[in-house]
């Protein structure tokens, strides 16, 4: 006696309703994020700067051998300043770095150099920008580095530039490369070459710092702006 094949029942699909049936509708809209068609990798939260310079003198000081008080000897700190410095507590003067790479026998390159492999980005929280001295310092000129420079052809410096009362005009910077500046706070007349240009917060200039540039006519201080100075690094 032959068998009758009997059909397997199927179970007819009852249509989603309510939160089910948005949940649904939600997943069969989802797709993959656009991209925004850089090759970088994605970069996740690490060290600050400071961080990373102290990473580093702990890490050279360690290796010769040296305990933090005759590091701090050599390169004329207090042991809590140093201690401190390796920490990341602080941000260190670059006449500080000066010592410590003095004291360490290293350029000062080197403490920048973790920093430099592992990250893109700089995050500088306000107020803390490194101050260093440029040629315009001795006529009350203060300048914070926003940013420490990457590795590659170009060089960019981003500075914060503050004058204060008792600032003077400083028209005679020239050095390579273009420089970018923008002013945030005060009126100045800054030369470029042969002319004066009035500046208020907001305004902005372009040009070849191959030309005697700087504030002239300090109009109303305290004057405040970003500068930008990109140049071509030494091959």
């Amino acid at each position: 006696m032959s068998r009758v094949k009997t059909a397997t029942p199927k179970t007819a699909k009852v249509p989603a309703k309510g939160p089910a049936k948005a949940k649904a509708a939600k997943k069969a809209v989802e797709v993959e994020p656009l991209a925004t068609g850089s090759s970088a990798p994605a970069m996740s939260e690490g060290q600050s700067i400071e961080e990373a310079i102290g990473a580093q003198v702990r890490a050279l000081r360690k290796r010769q051998d040296m305990t933090v008080s005759e590091l701090a000897g050599q390169a004329g700190l207090s042991a809590g300043m140093l201690s401190k410095v390796e920490n990341g507590a602080i941000s260190p003067s670059l006449a500080t770095l000066q010592s410590l790479a003095q004291a360490l026998n290293v350029p000062m390159t080197n403490f920048f150099t973790d920093f430099e492999q592992k990250h893109d980005i700089t995050h500088v929280r306000a107020g803390e920008g490194l101050v260093i001295e440029r040629r315009g310092t001795k006529s009350g000129h203060q300048y914070q580095l926003l940013g420490h420079s990457f590795p590659g052809d170009f060089a960019y410096e981003p500075y914060l530039v503050t004058l204060s009362k008792g600032a003077e005009s400083y028209p005679s910077f020239r050095h390579e490369g273009m420089e970018f500046i923008y002013i945030l706070e005060g009126e100045v007349g800054y030369r470029h070459g042969n002319k004066i240009y009035p500046l208020k917060p907001g305004d902005s200039l372009f040009f070849n710092a191959q030309s005697a540039h700087g504030p002239e006519e300090l109009r109303k201080l305290p004057l405040k702006f970003l500068s930008i100075i990109v140049f071509q690094r030494d091959s």
